[in-house]
């Protein structure tokens, strides 16, 4: 039986030659045998599309709130939004990734948002990264990502820009030098 990676983050080490995960933080949020694994990259915030444009685009006015970036959370299916939140907020539709943080799809939670009652936490992104059965265990054989634990407060009080490398650097690991380290982690 495998372990479950649900709750922990994928870090990119400069072994990461694929462009679109270049020094990014994934949140997996599901992960098991059967359906493979699901995440969101957690620290690429886009640069021409922000929550104003959201919220502009579903006709809503937010309230006077200042709202978060909204991230690239993945290559696969960018047209599809999701949210993970902190646990002050669980939705009908909201699921556990890990302790304090929630995942949604529901389009109540981002109204909630739009009118100051919400999550006190969230990040609202665009796409996931998705693997098959199998199929991120045999990535995580190519040195290409660090698993490490995920938190809340890292998630959610970490500079986006800064994210990266302290989640790292929280496990001891410099990972800027990563890759000069000869041999298997």
């Amino acid at each position: 039986m495998m372990e479950s990676l649900q709750g922990n983050f994928l870090v990119a080490t400069n072994q990461m030659y694929d462009p679109r995960f270049m020094k990014s933080v994934i949140l997996i949020c599901v992960h098991d045998e059967v359906d493979g694994a699901m995440g969101l990259v957690v620290n690429q915030p886009l640069a021409d599309f922000s929550m104003f444009d959201v919220f502009k685009k579903i006709d809503m006015a937010a309230a006077d709130i200042a709202l978060p970036p909204l991230y690239y959370g993945g290559p696969v299916d960018v047209e599809s939004a999701f949210i993970v939140h902190s646990a002050d907020y669980v939705g009908g539709q909201s699921q556990r990734v890990m302790d304090q943080v929630y995942l949604s799809r529901d389009p109540n939670l981002l109204v909630d948002v739009a009118k100051g009652r919400g999550p006190e936490h969230y990040l609202f992104a665009l796409g996931y990264a998705g693997w098959g059965p199998g199929q991120l265990e045999e990535e995580l054989s190519r040195e290409g990502w660090l698993t490490l634990p995920a938190e809340a407060r890292d998630l959610f009080h970490t500079p986006t820009d800064a994210l990266w490398k302290q989640v790292a650097a929280k496990y001891g690991i410099d990972i800027n030098l990563y890759a000069d380290i000869p041999g298997n982690a």
